[in-house]
């Protein structure tokens, strides 16, 4: 049997005002700051792991505990070249947020 699809769209969850981070009150610029070099950190890891997808040859030593290893390894990477913010994606995305918190909250930035 099946179930007819319903044409009323979707609702979005609502999360809990304790569960989403604070982008401007108490931590000041910091959250906001952090957040965009973890999201940085993120786009880092994937183009490290997808890096390491193009292997020229066979591991001699490799073993699922060498490639936790280096997901360890890499993921660590990624968090400090983040946080020295030489790519510049970080510092994108803190920018665009700032703009739409400014514009949410009347202009003022």
């Amino acid at each position: 049997m099946t179930m007819p699809i319903s044409s009323t769209p979707a609702t979005r969850p609502v999360v809990p005002a304790s569960a989403s981070p604070n982008l401007t009150g108490g931590g000041g610029d910091g959250g906001l700051r952090k957040a965009a070099e973890q999201f940085e950190a993120v786009i880092l890891r994937q183009l490290m792991a997808t890096m390491r997808q193009a292997k020229l040859g066979d591991d001699v030593f490799g073993s699922s505990a060498t490639d936790n290893f280096r997901e360890m390894a890499d993921a660590r990477t990624a968090e400090s070249l983040a946080a020295m913010r030489q790519f510049g994606i970080a510092d994108l995305i803190e920018s665009q947020l700032r703009g739409r918190l400014g514009g949410a909250a009347g202009g003022v930035q």
